[in-house]
């Protein structure tokens, strides 16, 4: 009787192990799966962020940016050209068919160009040797830069907003100058375009470094 009670023990302990052993196995098996199921779920993840990302940037690069500016002294074209090359843009000059001399744009005499034009709002109907921009309609965002004169834009580039329809594209304003702002500019193109998502501009003294176009560009 004790013999046999000495095996039915020694059988329970050895099932007991065994039960145990299978246990640990078990256990060690699921944390490995759970692991397995984790890292998984984390390659899924950076799979599709890596996905997202490339998305984005295919966007970015389908989305063409055209950059239209007027220059009456070289400073506005100096800018729309970083401009044009920190987003991969292309150009468009807005040239008047009479050229400003450095006598039209001295604003101190009442008999220059400038001046008249000013004092005159009907001889602001700058003509333009080109007013239309080759496939205009595949441009989806348009930057436009232009000197202030007297607090608003250089008024050829009225006569370039004016000839061109903005519907469905995204219109940014810049300009340069010595000392005055944006101001209302942006609004009055605006107003005379009558058409495009225009957005809040920015202005540029005559000679910004080129850390200020970039950072500037890097938010559009």
């Amino acid at each position: 009787m004790n013999k046999k009670l000495g095996i039915g023990i020694i059988l329970l302990i050895i099932v007991i192990i065994l039960g145990v052993i299978g246990y640990v196995i078990y256990t060690n098996n699921q944390n490995k799966n759970n692991q397995n199921d984790t890292g998984n779920n984390e390659l899924e993840i950076n799979n599709r962020k890596a996905e997202i990302s490339t998305e984005t940037n295919m966007e970015k690069e389908n989305k063409r940016v055209l950059v239209v500016y007027y220059s009456a002294q070289g400073h506005t074209k100096a800018v729309a050209e970083k401009i044009a090359n920190n987003l991969k843009a292309d150009l468009f000059e807005i040239i008047p068919e009479q050229i400003y001399t450095s006598e039209d744009l001295d604003w101190t005499d009442d008999n220059a160009r400038v001046s008249k034009e000013h004092d005159n709002e009907s001889l602001r109907n700058v003509k333009l040797t080109k007013t239309q921009v080759d496939n205009f309609e595949n441009y989806d965002t348009i930057l436009i830069g232009y000197p202030i004169w007297w607090g608003v834009a250089a008024w050829p580039v009225n006569s370039f907003v004016k000839a061109n329809d903005f519907n469905g594209k995204t219109v940014i304003p810049f300009c340069t100058s010595s000392s005055s702002g944006l101001g209302q500019s942006g609004k009055l193109l605006e107003q005379e375009a009558n058409s495009g998502n225009w957005l809040e501009g920015q202005r540029f003294n005559s000679n910004p470094s080129d850390l200020d176009i970039k950072n500037w560009t890097g938010e559009i």
